[in-house]
């Protein structure tokens, strides 16, 4: 591996990647990260090597297994350069096909393309299908077409120029005025300036300091981190270096969730590339700045988002919060000034340095600029991330790029900022995407989980399903968390079973202010959330469970039962055959009927019923009409039995 000792030594290094790469030469992009390796990208791979042997075409054609291309219930994908020709859902058996057809004869195989559920049409290019086409994929761009265990893919894309740039042209100063100007806010959840934050650090009177990539992302549905770590780990390694040459650390640390172990292998491997060429380590790039990284895995508790859980977890102890009188950036891991930010904000870090702080804040709004990777699932027609400008409104991340609600439901809510986050409804969907807009509505940015909800969900069971999460995850440490979130969850869970009574909503926003007001860390603060958002817009839910024993969405399992309509029925027996407990009695010619004593409401009866009988149906609130007598249950209508 040679060592890079100059800009003018990098640039070298670059031209001669580049010439060493014929851009007309095929190359055949596979997404492996962690969804795609799940549906079977390994077997994909080895098919595709197996193929290119047999064909007899290794010097004509690229293979590159590269990061998470974002549209994981599409995978595994493969993308075809230079014509960008895009195929979903591979399986070993299509390779064949893709070689023989695509690579040798230049033409299309149609099954394998993306269909347009509106148009119905067959599209080719990456870039036009339209959940790519909506996208400002500035961070997250670089994940479909780099190797991200080669640090010569990387290099290749210009990476680690803007480190040059910083320690061979810059002073610290002007990097850190460089990102003040950018107003780049911590993507982690709290929106902090991210260049006051490494400010203070700077200014702070120890001379050790620290700087932190927070890869602890345990929201539920959320792996935008995990994404950006797995397929492209020196972007973070260069933003990371870039922050501690500007605030004056020599020692940088990724704390990493142990459940990520590609991302911990990829990073690993990167950091040994990295201290190879010269990019980390001593004497970087021959400026006299020293650096080095240490990957630390997390155990897995959500509570180590938090910034002082998470340092006291680096520390070797328990991972609890602790008071914040001082914050971590003056006074940190161990003590010392640290700055934490979460792995996309340092992702950001060397874009805004190689291209400037003007070009960065083109994008995004008034508060929020640039971009923003989002995790995009629930009731959701295109589910996997997603990357927009900030300030773009929450309709067209859920109709344009996630292409609406599957099965012709109708949009509910949307929840976001994790489990900690908002539920947004269906009147505030023109809402612009930002740290400011998302507060004012009842929720957050957080990092970045968007949950979309469709008309068959309880929001009263949506908050008992965060509230209880976060009543798992809490550290026990402060009472007013360990005990109120815990009290909140029995009545919530009261309240969707049938047993919620009067008062128990006021004394739910007593708990609510008292957990905001006397937590000691912002998981405590914020954990009232889904209650709060939920009980402002569909207050009538509530209501209707606490008053009526009713569930207007016909979701919460105590308030439901199931009914078959006499005048439905086609006695078809497929119900009847599919009910898993034989509740349900009834033959040929005989319309059937659902043993109330019996039935476990597991909803099998209700799905098994053709659409085109619809007999099955759910009952809340009102009671289940008596059983049709037995004398009267024999269909005789001419053709109904049929």
């Amino acid at each position: 591996m040679p060592r890079i000792n100059s800009p003018a030594e990098l640039e070298e290094f670059r031209k001669t990647i580049l010439s060493t790469r014929d851009p007309n030469k095929p190359c055949i992009t596979l997404c492996s990260g962690s969804a795609c390796h799940a549906s079977g990208s390994g077997e994909v791979a080895a098919s595709l090597e197996a193929e290119i042997e047999k064909q007899g075409l290794r010097d004509r054609v690229d293979i590159r297994r590269t990061g998470c291309h974002g549209f994981c219930e599409r995978g595994p994908i493969i993308v075809i350069h230079p014509e960008e020709i895009c195929y979903f859902q591979i399986k070993p058996q299509d390779i064949p096909d893709i070689i023989s057809q695509t690579i040798l004869e230049k033409k299309i195989v149609d099954r394998l393309l993306y269909t347009d559920p509106s148009t119905h049409e067959k599209i080719i290019h990456e870039s036009e299908i339209p959940f790519y086409k909506h996208q400002k994929r500035i961070v997250f761009g670089s994940n479909g077409s780099i190797d991200p265990k080669s640090i010569e893919d990387y290099l290749a894309i210009g990476g680690y120029s803007a480190l040059a740039k910083a320690l061979c042209e810059m002073s610290d100063l002007q990097v850190l005025e460089e990102i003040k100007k950018s107003n780049l806010r911590g993507r982690g959840g709290g929106g902090f300036p991210a260049g006051k934050k490494w400010e203070g650090s700077r200014n702070a009177p120890e001379p050790i300091k620290y700087v932190i990539v927070n890869a602890d992302e345990g929201d539920p549905g959320a792996y935008m981190d995990r994404a950006l770590l797995e397929g492209n780990p020196h972007a973070i390694l260069e933003g990371l270096t870039l922050g501690a040459y500007a605030v004056g650390s020599h020692e940088g640390y990724i704390y990493v969730r142990q459940e990520y172990p590609l991302a911990v292998e990829n990073v690993h491997i990167a950091i040994r590339q990295a201290e190879e060429y010269g990019f980390l380590g001593k004497n970087i790039l021959d400026s006299g700045f020293d650096f080095r990284v240490i990957v630390h895995q997390g155990a897995g508790a959500f509570v180590c988002g938090e910034s002082t859980a998470l340092m006291t977890a680096l520390e070797g102890r328990a991972g609890e919060p602790r008071p914040k009188y001082i914050r971590s950036n003056i006074k940190g891991l161990w003590d010392r000034p640290s700055v934490l930010n979460n792995v996309e904000t340092w992702a950001n870090v060397p874009l805004i340095i190689n291209k400037g702080a003007d070009w960065f804040t083109q994008h995004g709004t008034a508060g929020s600029k640039g971009t923003k990777i989002f995790s995009l699932v629930g009731k959701i027609t295109n589910t996997g991330l997603v990357e927009v400008p900030m300030g773009t409104p929450l309709k067209d991340i859920i109709f344009k790029i996630g292409g609406g609600i599957p099965g012709g439901r109708r949009f509910k809510a949307v929840q976001t900022g994790g489990p900690s986050g908002g539920c947004i409804p269906e009147n505030l969907l023109d809402l612009a995407v930002g740290f400011d807009e998302l507060t004012q509505a009842g929720s957050m940015m957080g990092s970045g989980g968007m949950i979309v909800m469709d008309e068959d969900t309880c929001m009263v069971d949506v908050s008992r399903y965060f509230i209880e999460f976060l009543t798992d995850e809490s550290c026990g440490k402060c009472t007013p968390c360990r005990e109120g979130l815990r009290q909140m969850l029995k009545i919530l869970t009261n309240i969707t079973v049938g047993k919620g009574k009067e008062g128990d909503i006021e004394l739910l926003e007593a708990l609510s202010e008292t957990a905001i007001e006397a937590s000691l860390c912002a998981l405590g603060k914020s954990a009232p959330n889904p209650f709060l958002s939920t009980l402002r817009y569909f207050r009538e839910e509530y209501e209707a469970h606490i008053g009526e024993k009713r569930c207007p969405a016909l979701s919460c399992k105590e308030l439901i039962a199931y009914h078959i309509d006499p005048a439905l029925c086609m006695a078809c027996m497929i119900c009847a055959r599919k009910c898993p407990v034989e509740a349900i009695s009834g033959g040929k010619n005989r319309i059937h009927i659902i043993d109330q004593e019996k039935c476990t409401k597991c909803g099998t009866c209700f799905e098994a019923c053709p659409p085109r009988f619809g007999a099955v149906a759910k009952i809340s609130g009102t009671p289940v009409p008596p059983p049709v007598p037995e004398e009267d249950r024999i269909i005789t209508r001419k053709g109904k039995a049929q």
